[in-house]
């Protein structure tokens, strides 16, 4: 039986490739809730407390992606060299 954790990180994988919005959809994770087994592995879990552990998720990815992309930004502007101006000039 799978932990409530990776049923988490599955939805929140899922629906960014189904949906590509890290804004979590009411209707689709109601029916991922479902469908997936997450209702019968765990019939105490809370819907909306799923939803809210899947939408923390997504955001985590989110920050995470947004981290990757300004680091390698940065490292392409830094490996990047400018033309130097030859000496004497005066412009």
């Amino acid at each position: 039986m799978l932990k409530l954790t990776d049923y988490t990180k599955m939805a929140a994988d899922e629906y960014v490739q189904e949906v590509g919005t890290t804004e979590l959809n009411a209707r689709w994770i109601a029916e991922f809730f479902q469908d997936c087994g997450v209702q019968d592995a765990y019939p105490r879990q809370d819907l909306v407390a799923f939803a809210e552990m899947v939408q923390k998720e997504l955001t985590k990815k989110e920050e995470r992606t947004t981290k990757n992309a300004n680091f390698q930004l940065n490292k392409i502007i830094r490996d990047v060299k400018l033309p130097r101006k030859p000496q004497g000039t005066s412009k």
